[in-house]
């Protein structure tokens, strides 16, 4: 337990042109002999808008999942989350790359991530992906 709590005091977010995921950490599931889910909400997602560089967009994330056998650590999720502060990103393309990272590091036996993109422009977007390992592992 002590390696993880020096992993997470040791956490540094530096704004780079990409998302960090190595600041992601995972922690054991309390529970692994129940199936339950968490439910994650983020309200000050922003990265920059690849079209017009220097344009900000903001999006509300929701992240719902069921753990297998590790947790997601907040903080080091919200600063893999910051990390996109500085990063052109379409809304699409940041949304499956959030559930990317978040199925590498945890995976989860579900996991659904949606992205609630503020209005810009008059028009408002909203965009889900999901992960289920059972229909994974059945291809």
């Amino acid at each position: 337990m002590s390696e993880l709590k020096n992993r997470v005091k040791s956490l540094k977010l530096e704004y780079k042109g990409y998302p960090q995921k190595e600041l992601l950490i995972s922690m054991p599931n309390p529970n692994p002999e129940r199936e339950y889910e968490v439910e994650i909400t983020y309200d000050e997602f922003t990265c920059l808008c690849p079209l017009n560089p220097g344009q900000p967009d903001y999006a509300s994330i929701n992240i719902k999942y069921v753990p297998d056998q590790e947790i997601v650590e907040l903080k080091s999720l919200k600063f893999y989350l910051t990390s996109y502060r500085t990063v052109e990103i379409f809304y699409e393309a940041a949304t499956n790359r959030i559930l990317e990272d978040l199925v590498n590091l945890l995976k989860p036996s579900r996991i659904e991530i949606v992205t609630d993109w503020n209005i810009r422009g008059g028009t408002k977007a909203k965009v889900k992906a999901s992960y289920t390992k059972e229909l994974l592992e059945t291809l």
